[in-house]
């Protein structure tokens, strides 16, 4: 198993605006809020549909303060760690790095089995997966807006999309303005790890790459056994028999970029 980070060789030139990019967010929307306290997480959210997870299947969730979702434990931790695929841990984080919601910035969530919200996944995935045929029945949406780093030199906006129907599911990741930090961002489960970037990169062009050709915004497959080509053209999932997570790509300015290439 190699956890390959990925380095990203282009940018796109425009930044989809926080207002188009986001999904529905915040208290008017109908959220549930997040404690307002440094180094903690909401408590457990039961899930209203089952979420298959390379493999796995969770009925709840944590939404940690510190910028990840996990499924079976709570996780306070604030220095991030690399990601490694160690048999133990799955987190899924979008930005993973100290924050602190004491002085300002909400860390909200919701889920949804009806309405427009639900239009809108089946929509983004049939235009990002278009060979899927894909309906959503469940969304569950976290998001974190404008919450400053604890040392208050900067702040984040950013928002993870759970999209599933039966054991299909898929994962958006989007981008809003990102202040430079230590980070990890990416996700790890029990057999893979995959980094969109780590400190080592340009944490700010987070909101100005993809690999959907939507600035900003990440989408992935991410129940086990099934692989579909983007709208990059690459197939992208996992596969259950050889054990690959293939043909994740950037498309910036026209020109694909493979990103890399996780195996057993």
């Amino acid at each position: 198993m190699r956890n390959i980070p990925v380095i990203f060789l282009f940018s796109f030139t425009a930044v989809s605006s926080l207002s188009d990019l986001f999904y529905p967010h915040g208290t008017e929307k109908g959220d549930k809020v997040n404690p307002v306290a440094d180094d903690v997480s909401s408590p457990a959210i039961e899930l209203k549909s089952p979420f298959s997870f390379f493999g796995h299947t969770y009925s709840q969730i944590y939404v940690n303060n510190n910028g990840d979702l996990t499924f079976k434990l709570e996780l306070t931790a604030y220095v991030p760690k690399p990601f490694v695929a160690d048999g133990t841990t799955t987190i899924i984080a979008p930005l993973w790095t100290d924050l602190d919601n004491r002085k300002e910035g909400v860390i909200s969530h919701n889920q949804y089995s009806e309405g427009s919200v639900l239009l809108r996944a089946t929509q983004d995935i049939n235009q990002y997966f278009p060979k899927v045929n894909f309906t959503a029945s469940w969304v569950f949406v976290a998001t974190w807006d404008g919450v400053p780093y604890y040392n208050q030199q900067g702040k984040a906006s950013f928002q993870v999309v759970l999209i599933s129907r039966g054991t299909l599911s898929f994962m958006l990741i989007n981008y809003g303005p990102i202040d430079p930090t230590t980070h990890e961002a990416g996700y790890v489960t029990f057999k893979h790890s995959f980094e969109i970037t780590s400190t080592n990169s340009n944490v700010s062009k987070l909101s100005s790459t993809s690999n959907v050709n939507v600035p900003g915004r990440w989408a992935f497959l991410v129940n086990q056994g099934s692989s579909y080509t983007t709208t990059s053209g690459k197939k992208q999932g996992f596969s259950k028999e050889s054990g690959l997570f293939r043909g994740l790509c950037c498309s910036c300015w026209g020109v694909t970029a493979l990103l890399g290439q996780l195996r057993n």
